[in-house]
């Protein structure tokens, strides 16, 4: 069997075994929202003077009514039948209302974690290159604010130089000018979608507004992706296959990306897979700061007012999306490194 078809073999088990953990992420999330304080039929008749048969009604058409174990049951029968339920703030159901709001959460995840890779790996293999100098002092320090400094701070701070006193930014109210037209919705990322539909205005539009929420969620990772890199590329700078070539005359600078990069990467994928699921599921301060439609900000709307529904469809989507990504590093892992594959 080739390296791919052992790679893949590999992340299959891994995908068959994760099930039970899912399986667990929904009985968990269904009991945790019945315990939470507050009453989703109490909020939705019309407040807490709501009548007694208006909230009865309400608890009826939630299934709240039944038994715990009854509705535990119905949910798992709803949920294997792909049913996420009913949101009672939208009157849509939860898996149009995610479907419709993950593509922005996506995108800016994804060029949040590109700018963070981008910036994060050559100031690893900086400071690795001169360790205990100034430069390498610099990047930790600056690693260190990235990480001190909470995302909604950095967020304001940023709109407030960026926007307010300089004017170089657009309002941060959304994906898009409300007064700008959209593309037709091919894939659900408007940067893309503008791109298929020609409109190059529109495209630079978008990636104005997509551009300060998503360095606002980079700054936040840059630090364990810059430490991590640093830190491997200092172990493949003293192994025994670096001094060989340079033993044999090699350039500096081939060894470097060659041969130290090479390997040294190979924790930094596995690093970023783990950030990207947790910037996916938590970027709900960034979302809330910049008016952003995404699925974090919806799911915590829906807590706040004990919508069930849509926060159990959020924590699955988050668990699967953490199961994919695992995976997916797999792949990469395999493929940029064949000998994983033989575990």
């Amino acid at each position: 069997m080739g390296t791919i078809g052992a790679t893949l073999l590999r992340a299959g088990r891994r995908f068959v075994s994760s099930l039970p953990a899912l399986f667990g992420v929904l009985v968990f999330t269904f009991l945790l929202m019945r315990v939470l304080p507050g009453d989703p039929a109490v909020f939705f008749a019309s407040g807490p003077n709501a009548g007694k048969e208006e909230i009865e009604v309400i608890r009826r058409q939630l299934g709240l009514d039944k038994p715990l174990p009854n509705q535990l049951v119905i949910y798992l029968t709803d949920v294997a039948r792909g049913n996420l339920g009913r949101s009672m703030m939208t009157g849509q159901a939860v898996a149009k209302d995610l479907k419709e709001r993950l593509p922005a959460s996506l995108e800016l995840t994804l060029t949040a974690l590109l700018i963070a890779l981008v910036s994060a790996v050559p100031l690893g293999v900086i400071a690795a290159l001169r360790p205990g100098s100034l430069v390498d002092h610099g990047v930790r320090l600056f690693c260190s604010l990235g990480v001190c400094v909470p995302t909604f701070v950095s967020g304001l701070l940023l709109i407030y130089v960026f926007y307010y006193l300089f004017g170089l930014a657009p309002d941060p109210t959304g994906r898009i000018d409300i007064f700008a037209s959209l593309p037709p919705q091919r894939t659900g990322f408007l940067i893309i979608d503008f791109l298929l539909a020609g409109d190059v205005e529109g495209w630079w539009a978008a990636a104005r507004q997509l551009m300060l929420p998503a360095v606002t969620m980079a700054l936040f990772v840059i630090a364990p992706l810059a430490r991590i890199t640093r830190a491997s590329m200092l172990v493949s700078l003293g192994s025994d296959f670096v001094r060989t070539a340079r033993s044999v005359g090699l350039s500096w600078w081939r060894i470097v990306v060659t041969y130290a990069l090479r390997n040294a990467i190979l924790p930094v994928i596995t690093i970023a897979g783990i950030v990207f699921s947790t910037m996916l599921g938590a970027n709900v301060l960034v979302e809330k700061v910049f008016s952003w439609p995404g699925v974090a900000s919806y799911a915590l709307d829906a807590l706040l007012v004990s919508d069930y529904a849509p926060v159990q469809g959020f924590v699955l989507l988050m668990a699967t999306i953490f199961v994919i990504v695992n995976l997916l590093v797999d792949v990469l892992y395999g493929i940029a490194d064949p000998r994983a594959t033989v575990a």
